[in-house]
């Protein structure tokens, strides 16, 4: 009965949802003798309610012949049956219905065959809940049953699972993805052949690998799919670091072991994505840095050799530069938020400075989520980071340096009064400058600076051709 709702719901709101300019491309086609229909993604997401982002459309017209049917089109993908049509409004990809064959590198078809059998063409995608399509009327066509898949909230390869994966290693990786974004469970076949398989995942590109683990990993609950990636075997492929945290103890201050602890951190995290990677990696450290003194166990200096590891996993994994330097410096400095006894306002500006102003907010979250990953520590924070935020707040009110860029004065300034050519001098200066600011900052003044610019320019040793 439910089945039969949502086929009627897709009938009544096909012209209201399905872009115009869509609705267009079908109607053409159809105008010239030829099946068409919106298929894959788009047709799952109007099924359960979601904007779809993209429209592909599929068709038992040739490549020449979709060519020939629209005025501008662009041959995109014409070995594999692809037309781009290009409409008013968006590019709109015309595939032919297809049948590949062999796929000698685990991830492309080697060749494909055109088909005029829908069917076929639903028959060659990854999952159940990718191979339905819409007819130009709003007819749902599901010959592999998506639609009650999405129903019961199993993610189930199409056919045989071992077959699609070795057809396209990726699609392991698309299934837990799509579990992870959708709340569905691995049916126990499909689950099984990934296992059996997960080793092709080699075979594909980080840069594809990486992105369908940006997408797990910026899922509502991405914990429970970290925990699939680990028993399929195929975290073990792209990021085999982290399994050493698997049953490892931590210590008395922690209930939970190293892996446990990293899937509450990142569930509990906000979902952006050098946050995750963050909390992802935080701890990642601590097998190789286990100190046992007098029976307790110690990580000594784990959060530098982390983002060492850290940053070796994400070039690893292609991320851009931005990526790599954000989330090291997070990891680098996820255990700095916490006030001494001892700690001076010049220590706080320090620690400000070091840390960076605009990292403060992020900071506090992975503090947060470290702390709710021990198990043992009440409330989101502790009183030493409390009492540091205080301080912090406070610091800020008396409107600091906490830069070279906050000096009042800059390279040209010292240059100008000291009579220095511009060099390395010239910055070594201009840090320490920055160094007594902290210390005192009342010193914070253009004139002060200046004069101490020129004493210190006496007494710079620099090459006699930095200066004039």
């Amino acid at each position: 009965m439910k089945d039969l709702l949502v086929r009627a719901r897709l009938r009544f709101v096909y012209k209201r949802i399905v872009p115009p300019d869509v609705q267009a491309v079908l109607r053409r086609l159809g105008l010239h003798g030829h099946q068409a229909f919106v298929v894959g993604g788009c047709v799952r997401d109007l099924v359960i309610g979601n904007k779809p982002q993209d429209w592909d459309v599929t068709t038992d017209a040739r490549p020449e012949e979709v060519i020939r049917i629209f005025e501008r089109t662009v041959p995109s993908g014409v070995k594999h049956g692809t037309v781009t049509v290009l409409t008013s409004a968006r590019p709109v990809e015309v595939t032919t219905y297809r049948i590949d064959v062999d796929y000698s590198d685990y991830r492309h078809p080697d060749k494909v065959v055109y088909t005029r059998d829908l069917r076929e063409d639903l028959a060659r995608r990854d999952l159940t809940i990718n191979a339905m399509a819409l007819g130009a009327s709003g007819e749902l066509v599901d010959p592999y049953g998506g639609l009650r898949d999405l129903e019961l909230k199993v993610i189930r390869a199409v056919g045989d699972p071992a077959e699609r994966f070795r057809e396209d290693a990726l699609r392991m990786m698309r299934a837990v993805r799509f579990s992870a974004q959708l709340a569905m469970i691995i049916e126990p076949a499909t689950m099984a052949a990934i296992k059996a398989q997960a080793n092709l995942l080699r075979h594909v590109s980080a840069e594809r690998v990486r992105d369908e683990f940006n997408k797990i990993l910026l899922s509502p609950a991405p914990a429970a799919s970290l925990e699939v990636l680990r028993e399929t075997g195929l975290l073990v492929v792209f990021l085999p670091e982290l399994l050493e945290g698997v049953g490892f103890e931590q210590n008395v201050h922690h209930a939970f072991t190293v892996w446990e602890h990293t899937l509450i951190a990142v569930d509990t995290i906000p979902a952006a994505l050098p946050l995750r990677l963050a909390a992802l990696l935080h701890d990642v450290a601590k097998p190789r840095t286990l100190t046992v003194i007098a029976g307790e166990r110690h990580f000594y200096d784990h959060e530098n050799l982390g983002a060492g590891m850290a940053r070796s996993i994400l070039r690893r994994l292609k991320y851009d530069n931005g990526t790599i330097e954000r989330v090291t410096h997070l990891i680098r400095h996820h255990m700095a938020l916490h006030l001494s006894p001892q700690m001076k306002d010049s220590a706080v500006r320090r620690l400000i400075a070091r840390v960076g102003l605009d990292n403060i907010r992020d900071l506090l979250e992975l503090r947060r989520a470290d702390r709710m990953g021990s198990g043992k520590k009440p409330g989101p924070v502790s009183q030493g980071t409390l009492r540091l935020l205080n301080r912090i707040e406070r610091v800020l009110k008396e409107d600091s340096a906490f830069g070279l860029k906050d000096l009042a004065i800059d390279g040209n300034d010292v240059m100008r009064v000291s009579g220095m050519k511009p060099g390395p001098a010239v910055g070594r200066i201009l840090r320490q400058l920055f160094e007594e600011v902290l210390e005192t900052p009342e010193l914070n003044r253009r004139e002060l600076l200046e004069a101490r610019a020129r004493e210190l320019s006496g007494t710079e040793e620099a090459p006699l051709g930095e200066r004039l």
